[in-house]
């Protein structure tokens, strides 16, 4: 006989927020993003304003395609910050944050702001995520090298940001 949860002891809806500059939204990103469904009840994108980065997409540009790329995954929502991740975590109810790691060489880094973000917020947690294999070389400085250049980068990303990648780039595609 199965044991009856009663309404007091229901596991807590969990969020987990998975931020980025998104300039473009990968095939590794979506993997990221689909395998995050499994282990929260919602998922949010939150696309980084980043104009330090000095983005080819606007803040707007790469929350629409965000958005199209996750049209289907009922429990995942696209949403754009700015200032303190750990503020918007907070603002958003999250109980942690996602960072893809592709190499050793991401380590690093992502260790340092998880750290960081711990101290400013001891609540929220950081969970580490690897990409599947085919997606470890990946990145969106890589695919946007490649479209510049006149490269077919259908297998990186998805179809409609191979499209807005030509159409900001002004690149047609190679015959």
């Amino acid at each position: 006989m199965a044991k009856r949860l009663l309404p007091c002891q229901c596991p807590a809806m969990r969020t987990v927020i998975y931020p980025g500059s998104f300039d473009p939204f990968t095939n590794g990103h979506l993997d990221l993003v689909q395998r995050a469904t499994k282990l929260f009840d919602h998922v949010i994108v939150a696309v980084a304003q980043s104009d330090g980065k000095n983005p080819l997409f606007t803040s707007a540009e790469r929350l629409d395609l965000v958005r199209q790329s996750i049209k289907g995954l009922d429990n995942v929502v696209a949403d754009a910050f700015d200032g303190l991740l750990i503020d918007y975590v907070e603002r958003r109810g999250g109980q942690a944050v996602i960072r893809g790691l592709r190499a050793v060489s991401d380590f690093e880094f992502e260790f340092q702001l998880a750290l960081m973000n711990r101290k400013l917020n001891e609540r929220i947690e950081t969970i580490f995520m690897m990409p599947k294999d085919t997606y470890t070389f990946l990145s969106s400085r890589i695919v946007k090298e490649i479209a510049r250049l006149g490269g077919d980068v259908s297998a990186f990303v998805p179809a409609h940001v191979v499209t807005a990648l030509r159409s900001k780039l002004g690149v047609a595609p190679k015959a």
